[in-house]
């Protein structure tokens, strides 16, 4: 089932063309790896996906995204940023307790109920692959988890407020391996639940958990497939140039 229909997009910040006529369906619960060398396009299509872009004045875009068969146009922001939440790549942790940085979000939406709130971080820090490394110091702050935990502290504040989609942006940019084996590893159960698009400058890390890839460059979508197909024997010579280094 296609959860994102992205039809003929082009985005202009100012007078710089960033995206240029970019055609893409997004699947329910699959994984979506975006590559492509700096200033490919890559943050603009992701932020796109939930109208980040527009919070900059001199952003204009023309086609079409529908979510589900709704075009995003039509959704009210607040409740389009709720249903396609965003993971960035640095961590931002509010400056609250573990307990109330996941809590946030539901308690905005109006829920008290303190067994429901318990109950809702529970289970989002599990999937965050969080809970065991912290449900004994629920209470402290979250400043002190590591840059790790601190980044899979806010995959669960995004989960906490039940959305159909997860947006990464380069999420494990600052992060050392094992920490990036984790939350790839959350990624990969979460699929389950959720689609995901992740952006990563990472290429091993697009062929370790995307089920298609896709490839910009210069504002183009050079190319979208199944993940194995990209890596092994992509359509364009310009993908197999850059998943084998030679630019980027």
């Amino acid at each position: 089932m296609t959860k994102f229909r992205i039809t003929n997009i082009n985005v202009w910040f100012g007078d710089v063309h960033s995206l240029r006529e970019v055609n893409l369906e997004v699947q329910s619960n699959e994984i979506l790896s975006v590559i492509g060398p700096s200033n490919s396009g890559k943050t603009t299509f992701i932020r796109m996906l939930n109208r980040l872009n527009e919070l900059q004045l001199s952003f204009r875009m023309s086609g079409e995204i529908d979510l589900d068969t709704l075009s995003i146009k039509k959704v009210d922001v607040e409740e389009l940023r709720r249903r396609v939440g965003m993971v960035f790549a640095l961590p931002l942790p509010l400056p609250l307790s573990i307990f109330d940085n996941v809590a946030y979000g539901p308690r905005m939406q109006g829920i008290r109920n303190k067994t429901k709130l318990k109950e809702n971080v529970e289970s989002c820090l599990k999937q965050a692959y969080l809970w065991e490394e912290v449900k004994d110091r629920l209470n402290t702050s979250a400043f002190k988890l590591s840059g790790g935990q601190q980044q899979r502290l806010c995959i669960a504040r995004t989960l906490a407020v039940k959305p159909e989609v997860v947006l990464f942006d380069e999420p494990c940019s600052g992060l050392d391996p094992i920490s990036t084996a984790k939350v790839e590893e959350a990624m990969l159960k979460l699929k389950q639940h959720y689609t995901i698009v992740l952006v990563t400058n990472n290429v091993k890390q697009a062929a370790r958990v995307g089920d298609r890839t896709a490839f910009f460059l210069n504002g183009e979508l050079v190319e979208v497939d199944q993940t194995d197909k990209i890596f092994t024997a992509p359509g364009d010579q310009r993908t197999d140039d850059y998943i084998r280094g030679k630019f980027g």
